[in-house]
């Protein structure tokens, strides 16, 4: 393993080996970050899940208060009449069966994708291109819909999905480090409750088990899993 940086064993000296309540943990961060450009600050959460069982998947979406801080780029598959209600929604990219051709053929020139029901037979072929890449329209994620208006409305104010990922583990942005401590706050406070009231009601034992907050660049702070009552 390559031995960390300088300025990286600086800031992780400033935090101590301890778990941190959230709002200290944040102010901790911000005090250790480095890097010349605006980091963006995520929460990791351990789950007391076994992914591998479909009744034990943690999965959900939630719009963070104060937003993501990116500028979201939104495409939308769809026919008709929806083309100009996402349009007119402000969707970057609008299109039917030529915009799946065009993905087909490589393009992924947006950050977030929306597909109404009808055009997902032709959709659901582009599976290998837009899955590793998290973009993939599902209904759970509220992708998948004829309301094309509120999907992206939703998306563009800051719409984040979680997911478990295969070692029981969620990663996910709650902001930049330019918010300020209270906007970011807010921000992991509703993630973290939205996972809490995901909880499978097969999960046993303690379902949060660690938890730990950081920037892009920086060192993580051990969070103190009670923040999440």
């Amino acid at each position: 393993m390559a031995k960390p940086g300088k300025k990286y064993r600086a800031a992780a000296a400033k935090i101590e080996d301890r778990p941190y309540e959230l709002k200290d943990a944040l102010t901790v961060v911000k005090d250790a970050a480095y890097a010349k450009f605006d980091e963006t600050v995520e929460v990791h959460m351990r789950l007391g899940v076994d992914p591998r069982h479909a009744d034990q998947m943690v999965r959900g979406t939630i719009v963070l208060p104060h937003g993501t801080g990116k500028t979201m780029r939104v495409a939308v598959i769809a026919g008709g009449e929806k083309i100009k209600e996402a349009e007119a929604a402000g969707a970057e990219i609008v299109g039917g069966d030529e915009l799946v051709e065009k993905i087909a053929g490589g393009f992924l020139d947006f950050d977030a994708l929306v597909a109404t029901p009808d055009m997902m037979k032709g959709v659901g072929r582009l599976g290998k291109v837009l899955g590793p890449r998290g973009l993939m329209p599902n209904p759970k994620t509220g992708t998948v819909t004829f309301d094309v208006v509120k999907a992206i409305k939703e998306i563009k104010a800051g719409k984040v999905e979680y997911r478990v990922d295969k070692t029981g583990i969620i990663h996910a942005p709650v902001g930049k480090l330019s918010f300020g401590v209270e906007k970011l706050e807010e921000n992991a406070k509703a993630l973290i409750d939205a996972v809490q009231k995901a909880k499978p009601a097969t999960a046993k034992g303690k379902y949060v088990k660690t938890m730990f907050i950081a920037s892009t660049m920086g060192p993580s702070v051990t969070l103190n899993t009670s923040v999440e009552k």
